[in-house]
């Protein structure tokens, strides 16, 4: 009997081993880490639709020696319905310390109108030294490390116009811009559009469908001041950055509160998922 509860047991075991990587999969996804991942409702249903993915955070990249914290601002409009259009705003801390870690916060929506600050939903700390990331819950206090094989990106993912392979597939269907140079928050940017038109048979409107990207990227912070995604299905999402300031951040924005519970999420190696 004992044999059998421990086989049991066993079993159980291996099948959370197995598991466990679509349970830290789903805390990505509901926490948010790296670019594509930061998925909002709007962005999804763009997704779905045909249209090009889009980030609708602003990805901070890891490097040292450029700190700063600002703000980061997201307006959402939906598309025209019933002659009105749907509209919602949000706002949250973004920072970076002369090591290169990363303070990122996730804020509900609110209302465009609203006078009330959007809720925190969770807290990203990223430490490159380490590759580790901390997804703290301020609801259940509780913050999931996860240590990643590779280092984070050193410029935006969806960042077309840094990819040189990217201008080699020429695509009739898309359109990329160069919008030249600009000064936002104290600093030079460079501005980049990319115009894809979607053939009627995916867009789900029996019409071609013009989607636009457009983002405003500075070299010397290697992040993307502005971000704004158009698509005539669904509205507009702009992400910018705004009371940009430059100063080592406190220290303590990349520390866990003392009384969060700390849960390691990091996949098992190779050698325990296949015993």
């Amino acid at each position: 009997m004992q044999n059998s509860t421990q086989q049991a047991r066993g079993g159980q075991g291996k099948n959370m081993l197995r598991n466990r990587p679509r349970v830290i999969g789903a805390v990505l996804v509901s926490l948010g880490f790296v670019s594509l991942v930061f998925v909002l409702p709007f962005a999804r249903a763009q997704w779905a639709m045909g249209a090009p993915p889009f980030s609708p955070r602003i990805f901070v990249t890891p490097i040292p020696g450029e700190p700063f914290s600002a703000t980061e601002e997201v307006s959402i409009t939906s598309a025209v319905t019933n002659g009105s259009a749907f509209q919602r705003k949000s706002f949250a801390l973004i920072a970076r310390d002369s090591r290169g870690r990363i303070h990122n916060e996730r804020h509900a929506n609110v209302p465009l109108t609203s006078a009330r600050n959007p809720a925190l939903l969770s807290t990203l700390v990223y430490d490159p030294d380490t590759q580790m990331s901390t997804f703290m819950n301020p609801h259940t206090q509780i913050a999931r490390q996860i240590t990643f094989a590779r280092p984070a990106a050193a410029a935006p993912p969806n960042n077309w116009a840094q990819r040189q392979s990217t201008n080699s597939h020429a695509d009739p269907n898309v359109l990329l811009e160069d919008l030249g140079t600009s000064l936002m928050e104290g600093v030079d940017v460079h501005g980049y559009r990319r115009t894809v038109t979607l053939p009627q048979k995916i867009t789900g409107t029996g019409q071609p469908v013009v989607v636009t990207d457009e983002y405003w990227y500075s070299e010397e912070l290697r992040i993307n001041m502005l971000e704004t995604h158009t698509d005539p299905r669904t509205g507009q999402l702009a992400v910018r950055v705004t009371k940009l300031d430059r100063v080592e951040p406190i220290p303590n924005l990349f520390d866990i509160p003392p009384q969060y519970k700390v849960v390691d999420i990091t996949p098992p190696s190779p050698s325990l998922t296949s015993q």
